[in-house]
């Protein structure tokens, strides 16, 4: 059964405004995008890495900003923002995290929240963010703040960015440069995915899926959300997927290339499907992975998913570009059966009901015959050579 405890606190006080499912000892794998806890859970399994990293940044950096925080901007408590102050704790209670991080309100109209640290992390909001959204609006961006520091987002992006660092060595390589880019634009379409995540976890501490929308027109929109739609944004979002022709899903891509977080009717779209999915009611329901099993968490298996989730956005995207991709990929594979058939003896059309060949013509009896010896001639021509079927395949589990 789901925990629907309320948060701990003195009677009367700090209390959230309604009861809310809480998930006792949850992993982020459980709200992560296939593709972000792919690359999450390969880079977990560098242990000790991560451990250092966190102690070489905090000592020096992470302090740094800290303190500039500390001495200009107004850190929430119990006197100061309270009702942020309280929002934080109880996104903290319902995600189970090891403690509450702190909250700073720095002034800036431009409306952004942003999670800081990996020894002690923190939670910046800006003045606009603050007087754009209200209490409920609100509560689902501090839990996508959450959701960035209970994944570890800031530890593991600046690891990735140490590695691409390290790759520069590949730029006096002939190609070396191209690969450097590739590089990058996986690191990017990883943060756009990240971002995903934490809209996700967004939605398990506000658990309500209108909410969680509304926010994200507010911040593509502003504040007049009496001039705005949620059906009229989602009808936005699957115009901007099936945008115009090909051209169009250049354009796109090219727009895309240097964000680092994804549109909002992109985000609000992606959303929305997530929240009317199956995973999201199990969460509520109590079914979802715990932090304890992270260890045992299979690289290969969320590789594989990862992998899955894109054949599946390729597979529902109305993008030109996609259903070209499609296209081309179905009649290659139509090709490519005509040409086994060919080959097999199959008829056209790759059913697989290929038609026996004629019988061969019995020699008559007195007709000279050619000696079989011990028969084994028939035994090697069935293909025992190739050795016993998935020789060749990688243990179940390695490389995991």
């Amino acid at each position: 059964m789901p925990d629907t405890t309320k948060q701990p606190g003195a009677e009367g006080a700090n209390l959230p405004a309604r009861q809310r499912i809480r998930f006792p000892g949850i992993s982020s794998r459980a709200y992560e995008h296939p593709a972000d806890r792919s690359a999450l859970v390969a880079l977990r399994k560098l242990q000790g890495f991560d451990a250092i990293l966190k102690q070489l940044h905090g000592m020096l950096s992470e302090r740094s900003v800290r303190l500039a925080f500390l001495a200009g901007s107004v850190r929430t408590s119990d006197q100061q923002f309270r009702r942020l102050h309280d929002m934080a704790r109880e996104a903290a209670y319902i995600l189970d995290m090891p403690q509450v991080p702190e909250v700073y309100v720095t002034l800036d109209p431009q409306p952004n929240a942003m999670a800081i640290g990996m020894d002690k992390p923190f939670i910046v909001v800006t003045t606009g963010l603050v007087e754009l959204l209200d209490d409920d609006e609100m509560r689902t961006v501090i839990g996508h703040e959450m959701g960035h520091i209970l994944s570890g987002h800031a530890v593991y992006r600046t690891m990735l960015l140490l590695l691409t660092n390290l790759s520069l060595s590949l730029s006096g390589i002939p190609l070396g440069t191209l690969a450097i880019q590739a590089v990058i634009a996986a690191l990017r379409e990883w943060f756009r995915k990240s971002e995903l995540s934490c809209d996700r976890a967004g939605l398990l501490v506000g658990q309500d899926p209108d909410v969680s929308m509304r926010a994200l027109m507010k911040i593509a929109g502003g504040s007049h959300l009496h001039e705005m739609s949620t059906d009229e944004f989602l009808a936005q979002a699957a115009e901007y997927d099936a945008a115009g022709d090909i051209r169009d899903s250049v354009l796109k891509l090219m727009n895309v290339f240097g964000r680092s977080h994804p549109f909002p009717v992109v985000r609000v779209a992606e959303l929305k499907r997530w929240a009317d999915g199956p995973e999201y009611q199990a969460i509520l329901a109590g079914e979802y992975p715990r932090r304890d099993e992270d260890p045992n968490a299979s690289v290969r298996d969320e590789a594989k998913a990862s992998a899955d989730a894109y054949r599946e956005s390729v597979r529902q995207s109305a993008d030109p570009l996609f259903g070209l991709l499609r296209d081309v990929v179905g009649g290659a594979a139509d090709a490519g059966g005509r040409l086994r058939d060919k080959f097999t003896g199959r008829p056209g059309g790759g059913t697989g009901t290929a038609t026996a060949p004629p019988p061969p013509k019995t020699a008559p009896d007195d007709a000279p015959r050619p000696d079989t010896g011990s028969g084994t001639a028939n035994g090697t021509a069935n293909g025992t050579d190739e050795g016993p079927a998935g020789a060749g395949d990688p243990p179940p589990g390695s490389g995991s």
